[in-house]
């Protein structure tokens, strides 16, 4: 079986990783929250080779993600750990934690509890960085983001684009403060968090 492809993956791991690369200096351990194709995993392990990188999702995607684990063969990248928002995650405490273009996909109750497990389980000082599409004040950035929203709501009408200020309160409640908005390529953002307490 041909192992998953994503061409967005493909595009978009340079410019996160040049941000990654400063954001996570200090940061021992990270978990990956929806590690989806793999492509991502390999390519920041590869290039931060000082940080254990720890891969999850749910268990739909893990053989798609070990084919990617398996062909790289890096020492401080890990087997995928079940996780499924909707349960306890598999981990007790971890410095950083990476998700993208998951916000969207899934429903709006999944994305508080991704932040109640944001809570839990990232150390004070820890890093969380998601990567995806924003709204801003209710606007979104560009009509092909307006019209991914529509199809995303298309499949299932609890996910859509997230407003920026609803995602940041949440972090805010989760004892998070936003440290950086990054804007990327194809109309997507990199909010960079760091837990204060």
């Amino acid at each position: 079986m041909e192992k998953p492809f994503s061409q967005a993956c493909e595009n978009n791991k340079s410019p996160i990783l040049s941000e990654l690369k400063s954001f996570f200096t200090n940061v021992d351990n990270v978990l990956e929250v929806g590690s989806g194709t793999g492509q991502h995993s390999v390519h920041f392990a590869k290039h931060l080779p000082q940080l254990q990188w720890y891969t999850s999702d749910r268990l739909v995607n893990h053989h798609g993600i070990k084919q990617w684990l398996s062909e790289a063969q890096l020492a401080n990248l890990h087997e995928p750990l079940e996780l499924d928002l909707n349960d306890p995650w598999p981990v007790k405490q971890i410095s950083a934690i990476y998700t993208a273009n998951t916000l969207h996909i899934v429903s709006k109750a999944l994305v508080e509890r991704f932040f109640n497990g944001v809570e839990q389980h990232l150390a004070v000082q820890g890093r969380l960085c998601i990567y995806g599409p924003f709204k801003y004040h209710g606007h979104f950035t560009s009509e092909s983001n307006q019209r991914f929203d529509e199809f995303l709501k298309q499949q299932d009408s609890q996910s859509g684009i997230r407003d920026f200020e609803w995602i940041q309160q949440l972090a805010a409640s989760a004892g998070l403060t936003l440290v950086s908005d990054v804007a990327m390529p194809a109309n997507n953002q990199l909010l960079l968090f760091k837990k204060c307490a």
